[in-house]
């Protein structure tokens, strides 16, 4: 069976900065998780930041960047925080590997999940082309992300999956 991994704060649990959920009330979510496919993980709490934390925000580039060494993520009170980040990246895709995961739905616009939008560093709620941290290592294993408004397109790539394994 594949194996989906799903940001937990998109499950309903209260792990984002901010020690809120952000749960998405989607059909295609509850079936996976009816039929054991989910796998659920908080980049950040596996990377050892407590709930809640200060906003962090990726300095200049992307999450590949970070990956690379090229970039830093620092938090609103400017701690650097680049380490957890990358510890909980690597986690996050060990856990992955270990369960067939062959897609993810991440949260859109965090540092660590953020698959199209991130934030760009600022603290000033301006979003910029990249991904998190997570999703970048993710990616780069070949790991399909998505994020949380992309469930159905995520489901179309399922199944397609599904019938090329036929």
């Amino acid at each position: 069976m594949i194996r989906i991994l799903v940001s937990a704060c998109l499950l309903g649990e209260p792990v984002r900065y901010n020690g809120t959920a952000l749960n998405q009330d989607h059909l295609l979510l509850t079936q996976w998780q009816a039929e054991g496919r989910l796998i659920s993980s908080c980049p950040e709490v596996q990377g050892g930041l407590d709930t809640p934390r200060p906003p962090a925000e990726i300095q200049g580039n992307d999450g590949s960047a970070v990956l690379s060494g090229n970039s830093r993520i620092i938090s609103n009170q400017g701690e650097d925080v680049t380490a957890a980040f990358i510890r909980g990246a690597k986690d996050t895709l060990q856990l992955a590997l270990d369960n067939n995961v062959r897609l993810a739905i991440l949260t859109e616009r965090s540092p660590s999940c953020g698959s199209h939008q991130i934030y760009n560093g600022q603290f000033q709620r301006q979003l910029h082309r990249g991904m998190g941290v997570t999703a970048a290592l993710l990616s780069q294993h070949h790991i399909k992300v998505f994020n949380q408004h992309q469930i159905d397109r995520a489901n179309a790539w399922l199944k397609n999956l599904q019938l090329t394994q036929q």
